[in-house]
């Protein structure tokens, strides 16, 4: 009898969550078709790492125009402070500069407090800081993997060890990682850079998941993953690519827009351009060698600089 009334129990509990997966699936094609309304970040205080050049300039400029506190974290102190000072030439005072390299876990925590008690509690972190040598695996030496591996993963650890605390204890906050469309698949001369990016993928996955747990699904804070195509910040300098008006650059500031708008609306992981992320995870579902057939018809990627 009791076998019976398990078995009963786990059809119920079977049925129960694929209602669930059939209601989610339905939510997700409604919003988006018709988008939620994005969240206000006038007032927040946001810190972007990387925030010298490129993307990161972009959405330290995006965020302050929207009426945020921002926070500019570089390890390159003239670049860090120019960003600074166009946003304030905007009429945007509310913007502050740290030089910090955020490899560094000594020097991240103890900028970070520095900015707790100038500026106050980030509410929005924006790991963005990134660099990648693009080489064949044996001719990267020992200090260019260490230094690829603690920028674009490890700096990761560093500002969410150092800013998560005050957002799980407030139950309040945003985490933003820029991985990268190689995230899904490697590709040439990206060992190092292909595999870091992977890895943030999959990191934030475990902390939302390991938050969302720990606190009986009751965390409020979310988590944001963007996987950026091929913008054009120059950190590879010799594209490759057959079809270049389908698979051109996106200007940093055009990409800084649509990661500031996937942040609003609270989007679990978008791409850039937008159209990406569904391509990419409809691939990986291809077999091994039906997805080399489509890497060698559209022959895109970066060759070694001279």
């Amino acid at each position: 009898m009791m076998k019976i009334y398990d078995g009963l129990l786990l059809l119920v509990e079977i049925l129960f969550l694929i209602l669930k997966i059939f209601y989610f699936i339905c939510e997700s094609i409604y919003t988006t078709f018709l988008p939620v309304t994005k969240k206000n970040v006038a007032n927040e205080i946001v810190l972007v790492t990387g925030a010298g050049h490129g993307i990161g300039k972009e959405l330290a400029i995006g965020y302050a125009t929207l009426g945020a506190t921002v926070v500019c974290w570089d390890i390159n102190e003239e670049t860090n402070k120019q960003t600074m000072n166009e946003i304030k030439q905007m009429g945007k005072h509310s913007v502050h500069a740290y030089r910090c390299d955020v490899a560094d876990r000594e020097e991240v925590f103890r900028v970070a407090e520095k900015v707790r008690k100038e500026v106050g509690d980030v509410t929005i972190l924006v790991n963005n800081a990134g660099i990648a040598f693009v080489k064949k695996l044996l001719d990267h030496n020992v200090d260019e993997i260490t230094r690829v591996i603690d920028v674009n993963l490890v700096s990761h650890y560093w500002t969410l060890q150092a800013f998560l605390p005050s957002m799980i204890e407030k139950n309040y906050g945003h985490v933003v990682a820029i991985a990268s469309g190689v995230s899904f698949f490697g590709s040439v001369h990206g060992t190092v850079y292909c595999a870091t990016k992977a890895a943030v993928k999959v990191l934030m996955e475990a902390i939302s998941e390991e938050l969302r747990m720990y606190s009986n699904e009751k965390s409020l804070i979310k988590f944001t993953t963007i996987f950026p195509a091929l913008v054009l910040t120059g950190i590879a300098k010799k594209p490759r690519m057959r079809f270049p008006i389908i698979m051109k650059g996106i200007t940093p500031q055009k990409a800084a827009a649509i990661i500031i708008n996937a942040q609003r609306r609270n989007l679990n992981e978008s791409s850039v351009p937008s159209y990406w992320l569904p391509l990419l995870n409809a691939m990986r579902i291809l077999p091994n060698k039906a997805l080399l057939c489509i890497r060698d018809f559209i022959d895109f990627g970066f060759d070694v600089e001279d």
